[in-house]
């Protein structure tokens, strides 16, 4: 299970990671490129009518596995793409699968926490951030040998195609369905129409929603313009431009292995809010400073005060049941693509510095949001499990 979140985290800093050689390739402006990542969050929006039917039809196992397939031979797209507008296409696709691996890996993350009564959630999520960090020593050094695209995204995609390999063996199997009799066909059609009465969602939700998206336009911008911040403005090399996403994953990666100890000491609400106002400070001293060392360590505060925010909301929000999962999950993909081109046109408007100042009034938003959030922070004894009536969303027994 662990190497699905790798591989989704790989796949989107792979990418991310050649925006650069991209931008040059097919001319295109600071709004352009704003414009270009857009057009995946437009697919993760597009994929979120299509997410419930797909996990009923196909349960959580099948449909995470064929959307990884797919994001891998979307590299091979992306790399062949002769033009703009077809590169736009490329992305809005892969901005559905990444909608559908989402949502049905994190329900896989969410079962796996059910069915063994045992905090995952956090270091699942410490895989996703592993994955972006290969990806960015893989571009770095693929950078030194070769500045040809499509040998690099293939050497990706070939690293993506085992990890789906290896993933199929330790997810959880989706259990068939049983007949449903009368009896119980009129209580889901009951249960379908209190579902209907209750659309809105409740303030709680909404506020771990407002912190989903916030946290997550914090990662996913620092992944997607940390490349052409040290390279534009910090005047790093082209070898050294990718270690600005490495640090900010290999700084996630530490934090989310720990981050499960910390929620058991100090709560959930004290680890977001405390890691959300490091992650702005850390960035605004990047920022402020300048130069190549201190981006890198601005960037690192980012990596380790971001790190524990998503799957601290996820498991806040798989407690309030499985609508508010699937709700916050989607948030959360809107948020990873849709976030990154709002700081491309500001970065056209004005400069990638004020871009990245965005980004750090993102970071202090989450912290607002972490104060607003009711918490669980003494966790019973078994932390983290989610309760059983998550279960449904997940396709999984």
């Amino acid at each position: 299970m662990a190497a699905l979140f790798c591989s989704l985290g790989f796949q989107y800093a792979t990418w991310a990671s050649r925006i650069p050689a991209l931008k040059h390739e097919l001319g295109l402006s600071a709004a352009e490129v704003g414009v270009l990542l857009m057009a995946a969050g437009i697919g993760a929006v597009v994929s979120f009518p299509l997410v419930d039917p797909l996990m009923r039809r196909l349960g959580s196992r099948r449909l995470a596995l064929l959307s990884a397939l797919g994001l891998a031979v979307l590299l091979f797209a992306l790399a062949a793409a002769p033009n703009y507008p077809l590169a736009l296409l490329v992305l809005g696709v892969d901005g559905v699968l990444v909608g559908c691996l989402n949502v049905a890996m994190n329900a896989q993350g969410a079962a796996l926490e059910v069915r063994f009564e045992r905090t995952t959630m956090a270091r699942l999520h410490a895989t996703f951030s592993g994955g972006s960090l290969l990806a960015a020593l893989l571009a770095s050094r693929m950078n030194a040998w070769t500045s040809s695209v499509p040998a690099h995204f293939a050497v990706a995609a070939v690293l993506l195609l085992l990890l789906g390999v290896y993933a199929r063996t330790g997810l959880l199997t989706d259990d068939a369905p049983a007949q449903p009799t009368e009896k119980e066909k009129e209580k889901e059609k009951e249960k379908k129409g209190w579902r209907r009465k209750r659309a809105m969602p409740s303030r709680a939700v909404l506020w771990m929603c407002c912190a989903m998206v916030f946290g997550t336009v914090t990662e996913g911008a620092m992944n997607d313009w940390s490349t052409l911040y040290m390279q534009d403005v910090a005047d790093a090399s082209h070898q050294l431009a990718p270690l600005g996403i490495a640090v900010i994953s290999a700084m996630m990666v530490l934090a989310r292995v720990f981050a499960d100890g910390w929620r058991g000491r100090w709560g959930d609400g004290r680890v977001v809010v405390a890691g959300s106002a490091l992650a702005t400070a850390g960035l605004a001293f990047a920022l402020v400073g300048g130069g190549v060392a201190t981006a890198l360590a601005g960037f690192a505060c980012v990596g380790l005060g971001i790190a524990a925010v998503t799957p601290c909301v996820y498991v806040a929000a798989a407690r309030q049941g499985s609508d508010a999962l699937a709700l916050v999950a989607a948030m959360g993909t809107t948020g990873l693509l849709a976030g990154p081109p709002l700081i491309g046109f500001v970065a056209n408007a004005s400069s990638l510095v004020w871009g990245l100042g965005v980004v750090a009034g993102a970071a202090a938003v989450v912290c607002l949001c972490g104060t607003r959030i009711r918490w669980q922070d003494t966790p019973p004894e078994n932390a983290g499990a989610l309760p059983p009536e998550t279960a449904p969303v997940t396709g999984t027994g």
